[in-house]
């Protein structure tokens, strides 16, 4: 009894020795110069690295950045700083160690260090002392200045101070974060324009602090400051340091918040122009983009503001925006778009990824910096004067309502058109839908209602905010950023009719850095879309989508709710996508491709996605797009495989957790091809009623964790030509005929694990020249 008790004793003991160590907080210090430092709220937008710093990490770590200003290693010990830090040191506290900016000033005796004397002993001290204290030394080289020479070639302005910081780590044998080194490969990656949204290169007119502008080649902001703290998370992964226990994980599966993309915000001067100065005029009678496009243009002239729309009936042709300049709609503003065809240009363009002549958007922008279209009012794209419609999308009192408004119908009288060009140009979708030798402008010009627009078409711009607009009713795909980097879609509602065809809510084609969220879209095609060009003109551009966090939106009806492709020819990858409701839309989560595509998709990390009454599949992975589908449920079989090259699409590093759908026809259909099964997804820790349940077909290295699932089929689980599948704590409903249908003479490593064999009259049924002794049953 009493060793029982002593035994319990010690059990207790260790177990509060460990919850005591897991729950104290690790201490960080922070010492350094004004790239690093705290800035006050005046100093807006100049933030240091180190002020940003805590957002990496657990509420665990507590961060004390007593960085300054100006200071070197010899002024930050001479004016106290090092005092302040150096009484507080308990054994177990880090200290960041970061000079070199100010120890550069020669010609100031009170900042100067020569790098291989002074600085190098004054950073020998800072670690001797912190050292003394039981506390734990991190050398840092100082962050690169932003400068280069007239042929864009990146000028390191740092001398020897980073290499002394290099070589003292290695002698001290301390850990070292070459913050120096990071940078400067960043500033050589990003453009040279790109590099200034990290450096303070402020417009006048913006920031109180800043009324003549700035322009400052070392100091960072928000963007800048963010992109450095993540850079020194990442480097603690990299060596290994035990610091890397306490940064936060992100809600994304496996994924870290340093991991994910950092985008640049938008910044306007406040210089405010009312329309109705520039003559427009409200009540639905007048077109009024002549006055709009000028107070644009006057505002993007005087180096920015907001162009206000305020509340009332305004009609309107294109509108074309400019740089530094926000389109600001009051709540109660109302645009009408006209919905005269003529009031549109035709302007060449792209349309599906692919070089076309379209009509001129009515919203539309080129080569832009900083551009916004914010606020609360309504926007209307006069769709149904562009739009074909079929007969089995309506009621038979709509669609003799539809005839009876004018237009033209097919020769089978199933399809509705606008007018005869609109008819002529879907009937000759070979030309009509891209530029083709041969052809010229005056030959689109003969078939412009046909050439319905994008209704938001925005291309090659930087940095851009959609945000708290509705937009309704749009000819084509409502909002479309094309090459564009840092976008922030935020607040947005999109509408349109549910029979509409290629009226997408949001394409974003060959993008990157960007953030969707708190969006609402209902829509008659796809509805979050990512794209990146189709087939060889894709892959000639050869720009993915990248870097994009989509999180905290919902899509009440459309095609797909999360949609990759199937124009995706220029690859995509980095997505995160988190905290999304797809109620009523065809299919939940949706990737589309087919061969001659070519493309890379990979490394997308989904969580946390609701679904109900999903018309298709849960989940689908499709590589035969627009073709013959091979394989229907009632009948698998083989797949012709092709030789391997760049139309080759690729499907790969896929992870899905936290899903959960109540009603779908079925709940996880894979389709790949034999040249390139779709490889390395994990879906995870899901429930899902459908009627069917899980299809596999040329897949590689799949992982079905903790799923549920409740189906009315009578098979669980049919799998084609399947390697290396892992299934680990399956749950289903039971009186099922089969619980796996396998197919194929390549299916092989089937690992089950964790799963009922009862609820099932048959375990497996091979067919198709599937061996019996592919599949191990743990």
């Amino acid at each position: 009894m009493i060793r029982k008790r002593l035994y319990l004793l010690l059990c207790l003991f260790v177990i509060t020795a460990f919850k005591s160590t897991e729950e104290k907080n690790v201490r960080i210090f922070m010492i350094g110069d004004s790239t690093m430092a705290n800035k006050k709220m005046s100093d807006a937008p100049e933030t240091g690295w180190g002020q940003v710093f805590n957002e990496v990490f657990t509420d665990k770590v507590e961060i004390q950045n007593h960085a300054r200003n100006g200071r070197s290693t010899k002024s930050f010990r001479d004016l106290g700083h090092w005092t302040e830090v150096d009484k507080q040191l308990k054994p177990g506290d880090y200290v960041f160690i970061q000079f070199g900016h100010n120890d550069q000033k020669e010609k100031d005796p009170a900042r100067y260090a020569d790098p291989h004397t002074d600085y190098k002993e004054n950073l020998r001290r800072y670690v001797k002392e912190t050292q003394e204290k039981g506390a734990i030394a991190i050398l840092l080289t100082p962050v690169s200045r932003r400068k280069f020479d007239k042929n864009g070639n990146f000028i390191d302005q740092h001398g020897d101070y980073p290499l002394v910081v290099r070589e003292l780590a290695k002698e001290l044998n301390v850990p070292m974060i070459d913050m120096h080194q990071k940078s400067m490969d960043l500033l050589k990656e990003m453009s040279v324009e790109d590099t200034k949204d990290l450096y303070m290169h402020v417009l006048p007119g913006i920031y109180d602090k800043f009324p003549n502008g700035l322009v400052d080649n070392t100091h960072f902001t928000p963007y800048g400051a963010e992109i450095m703290s993540k850079m020194a998370a990442a480097e603690l992964v990299t060596l290994g340091h035990p610091l890397k226990n306490f940064l936060l994980k992100s809600p994304y599966p496996t994924k870290y918040t340093y991991e994910l993309p950092t985008v640049n915000e938008t910044a306007f001067k406040k210089d405010t122009l009312n329309i109705i100065k520039f003559g427009a005029q409200s009540g639905g009678l007048i077109l009024c983009h002549t006055a709009i496009n000028s107070a644009i243009s006057a505002a993007s002239e005087n180096g920015g503001g907001v162009v206000l729309i305020p509340k009332g009936f305004w009609l309107c042709g294109p509108i074309d925006l400019k740089s530094n300049v926000n389109l600001h709609l009051e709540e109660g503003a109302f645009i009408q778009f006209s919905d005269n065809r003529n009031d549109y240009p035709i302007v060449e363009t792209t349309w599906e990824g692919q070089k076309a002549y379209r009509c001129h958007a009515p919203l539309w922008g080129v080569d832009l910096v900083n551009v916004g279209i914010t606020g609360k009012g309504i926007m209307d794209g006069a769709g149904q004067v562009w739009k074909q419609v079929r007969k089995s999308k309506l009621t038979n009192s709509q669609w003799k309502t539809l005839i009876n408004s004018g237009g033209v119908l097919d020769e089978k009288k199933i399809a509705w058109y606008p007018s005869e060009q609109s008819k002529y140009g879907n009937e000759n979708k070979e030309w009509t839908n891209q530029i083709v030798e041969g052809k010229t402008k005056e030959d689109y010009e003969a078939i412009r209602d046909f050439l319905r627009p994008n209704m938001v078409s925005l291309t090659n711009c930087r940095n851009v905010l959609i945000e708290g607009v509705t937009f309704l009713n749009s000819p084509a795909w409502t909002l479309h950023p094309l090459l564009c980097e840092n976008i922030i879609i935020r607040n947005v509602n999109v509408k349109n009719p549910w029979y509409g065809q290629n009226n997408d809510a949001l394409d974003v084609e060959s993008c990157t850095n960007g953030i969707i969220e708190d969006c609402t879209f209902d829509t008659g095609d796809d509805a979050i879309t990512i794209k990146s060009g189709r087939d060889e003109s894709g892959r000639l551009r050869g720009v993915p989508t990248s870097n994009f966090i989509i999180r905290n939106t919902t899509v009440y009806h459309g095609h797909g709710g999360f949609v990759i492709g199937s124009e995706m020819s220029g690859g995509v990858n980095n997505l995160f996508v988190n905290n999304c409701n797809f109620l009523g839309t065809d299919i939940g989560l949706r990737f589309k491709t087919t061969r001659g595509r070519g493309g890379i998709v990979e490394n997308i990390f989904i969580s946390d996605i609701n679904m109900n009454n999903i018309q298709g599949e849960a989940v689908r992975f499709n590589m035969y797009y627009e073709v013959k589908e091979p394989g229907e449920a009632a009948g698998l079989v083989s797949i012709e495989e092709k030789p391997f090259d760049d139309e080759t699409p690729i499907f790969r590093n896929f992870v899905i957790d936290r899903i959960y759908c109540k009603g779908a026809d079925a709940a996880i259909m894979m389709r790949g091809i034999p040249e390139a099964q779709i490889e390395n997804v994990t879906i995870s820790n899901a429930n899902i009623t459908s009627k069917n349940g899980i299809q596999l077909t040329e897949a590689k290295n799949i992982n079905l964790v903790n799923v549920n699932l409740t189906s009315s089929h009578k098979t669980v689980i049919q799998l084609n030509n399947v390697e290396d599948l892992n299934i680990d704590n399956l749950a289903y409903s039971e009186n099922k005929d089969t619980f796996m249908e396998v197919n194929g003479a390549n299916t092989k490593d089937v690992v089950i694990k964790n799963t009922s064999k009862e609820g099932a009259v048959q375990r497996i049924t091979f067919l198709n020249q599937a061996s019996k002794n592919v599949v191990k049953w743990k």
